[in-house]
């Protein structure tokens, strides 16, 4: 049953709920009933995934993964593209719903542009590619620094100009929460996500009407640590989890679902959205 004013669904449990106390307590029937659809009706969620083609860049573990993951499971047609095979197949199995996969890298100009050429219109992209090796301003080399914003904002700005998107579909890209809260041991980092940030910003402008937001995560669990000492990483995800306002640290599958969110938000483009448990007031 759908409210008269509203494109959204009332569950059948709730219309039964809303007629006997429209009939019994509010003269007007109809009239009533239209009230208290705002109040108990289901939220219309935005566009269905079903059948469109979404591209996520950085793929095949963390967030991306992730993204890869939720975007299949909503009925969408999934590639998913990072630099190693291996590790390529491996998403492409665990994505399933006859995900496709390609091995590409996207620091590499040529690379980037033959894999684009060949690709009709994609309705939704994510590029969710990590920036590699973080640190202080005298610890991190010139050319560490120079691979990390290759990596991390060039694929991004590339992505922009090389592919190709339905006039209402998305590109979703993937910053952090260090763009506002600078980290003098990851000095880059937050310069490359303030810079995506901001990017983002223009490209919703200069991609008109296709959609453009960044999704900019707090502290999340993900692959991208497993390099990290176990009682170090054991020691910050409790010490983050006892501090943050949401009382536990993210997952993958937390981005993933905001990121969701903007693929399908039809009237979202131009915006940056935190999702770190409250990171950004603590």
């Amino acid at each position: 049953m759908r409210c008269a004013t509203r494109r959204w669904r009332v569950s059948s449990r709730f219309a039964l709920a809303i007629q006997w106390v429209t009939a019994r307590f509010m003269p007007g029937g109809s009239v009533g009933f239209t009230r208290v659809c705002y109040l108990l009706e289901e939220p219309y969620m935005g566009r269905s995934l079903a059948g469109s083609r979404v591209l996520v860049l950085g793929g095949s573990s963390g967030i991306g993964l992730a993204t890869a993951k939720a975007a299949a499971a909503g009925g969408a047609k999934v590639t998913l593209a990072s630099r190693s095979t291996d590790k390529v197949n491996a998403a492409v199995a665990q994505v399933g719903h006859g995900a496709a996969g390609a091995a590409l890298d996207t620091t590499s100009d040529a690379a980037l542009e033959a894999f684009f050429s060949t690709q009709p219109e994609w309705d939704h992209i994510v590029v969710s590619v990590a920036a590699g090796r973080s640190g202080g301003l005298h610890d991190l080399s010139l050319q560490d620094a120079y691979g990390n914003m290759n990596a991390k904002f060039w694929t991004a700005y590339k992505t922009a100009r090389l592919a190709r998107i339905t006039p209402d579909g998305s590109l979703t890209l993937v910053s952090g929460y260090l763009s506002q809260r600078p980290n003098k041991d990851a000095l880059l980092q937050g310069c490359i996500n303030a810079a995506l940030e901001s990017l983002g910003r223009g490209l919703a402008l200069a991609l008109s009407p296709v959609r453009v937001n960044t999704i900019s995560p707090g502290l999340i669990d993900t692959p991208i640590r497993a390099a990290m000492p176990a009682d170090r990483k054991k020691a910050m995800l409790e010490h983050a989890a006892a501090t943050l306002p949401a009382r536990r640290v993210g997952q993958a599958e937390d981005v993933a679902d905001a990121i969701l969110m903007l693929m399908t938000n039809p009237f979202t483009t131009g915006s940056t959205l935190f999702v770190d448990g409250g990171g950004m007031i603590s």
